[in-house]
């Protein structure tokens, strides 16, 4: 063998190993590519908020700097309004919650049946307050790359060509085309999904501060500030915004309790049958066991944090099994989000 021989032979073994070692380099940066991903998804809603101001300016960067300052404005505004409300009610909650999981355990020590689940509860187990604060600390680790991730959206956002023409050029060139067509619908797909989480966020979180505020909890700014963000991860979140409501009114009698879980049930059926369908006419459609199938195995690979972005992850993840396999090799009729 020659030494161009040798050369390509050296060069073929090195793709070999690289590709063999991809898998373990994808799950050792799972967390980069988690937070990757949050980059864009804030990148899409900078430019989702700069889309009008386009218009009106004719300039991309203007209206993104315009868009930025609405978003931290907004921000600002919620919390200079109602911050010192929802921290203090959020601390009322989780001391509430404390206090209806000691009551809950009084209450089963009176009973055998009781006695008999506590007995078979380990002393180190987690307390179900710290399983609802839990969900709320995930948010702090993202936190702690908050600056890597709001600059990295500022650069997807400003010039997102650039990024788009580097991805098409890791593919043949025979592929350029189907990968350009790929990515504009992945883009669309994660825009649709993002307007109607938004929507549904705010219709749920309002809809969860007026029922516990009919019933007479304490702290329905948080109760439905907990609901709202929650809504974030579908079918999973609800569940977990819940758990405190419950909680909560089980500190002033069990009846009340029961108000608050027949709330809950209304509202959720109201927006399992009215909301969501009524959304889903303009934008992503996901199946539900899909959804949930898909939030289990992001949670099983990239941890708690991967929640957080469970659901826009698996609406790509539908829309690039959509385009790339139904539709561009089964050759079936299949919609794409926003066509």
């Amino acid at each position: 063998m020659n030494q161009i021989g040798y050369f390509r032979f050296f060069v073929l073994m090195l793709i070999a190993a690289a590709v063999a070692s991809l898998p373990f380099l994808l799950w050792q940066l799972r967390d980069v590519i988690v937070l990757a991903f949050g980059a864009i998804l804030l990148a899409t809603l900078l430019w989702l908020v700069a889309e009008p101001f386009q218009r009106w300016t004719g300039s991309n960067a203007a209206a993104l700097v315009i868009s930025g300052l609405v978003i931290i404005g907004v921000l600002g505004a919620m919390g200079w309004i109602f911050g010192s409300q929802i921290g203090s009610q959020l601390s009322d909650v989780m001391s509430r919650v404390e206090q209806a999981q000691g009551q809950i355990r009084t209450t089963l020590q009176g009973t055998d049946f009781g006695r008999f689940l506590l007995s078979h509860i380990s002393e180190g187990s987690t307390s179900i307050a710290s399983i609802v604060s839990q969900f709320f600390k995930v948010g702090v680790s993202v936190i702690a790359g908050a600056l890597v991730l709001v600059f990295s959206a500022i650069y997807l956002a400003a010039q997102p060509q650039l990024y788009r023409y580097g991805v098409v050029l890791l593919f043949p060139q025979h592929l350029h085309g189907q990968t350009r067509t790929t990515l504009d619908d992945v883009a669309r797909a994660l825009r649709l999904w993002l307007i109607g989480q938004l929507i549904q966020m705010a219709i749920i979180g309002m809809l969860s501060f007026i029922a516990v505020w009919l019933i007479g909890l304490p702290s329905p700014v948080a109760l439905g500030f907990i609901a709202a963000v929650t809504e974030f991860v579908p079918y999973i979140g609800p569940v977990i915004a819940a758990i405190p409501a419950i909680l909560v009114a089980f500190t002033q009698s069990p009846m009340t309790a029961l108000w608050t879980v027949l709330a809950y049930i209304v509202i959720h059926q109201l927006e399992g049958h009215l909301v969501t369908p009524l959304l889903q006419r303009w934008f992503v459609t996901i199946p539900p066991a899909l959804m949930l199938l898909g939030i289990a195995t992001i949670a099983l690979v990239f941890g708690p944090v991967g929640i957080i972005f469970a659901g826009p992850m698996v609406a790509v993840a539908f829309v690039l099994v959509k385009k790339l396999w139904v539709r561009d090799t089964m050759h079936e009729r299949t919609e794409m989000p926003g066509r």
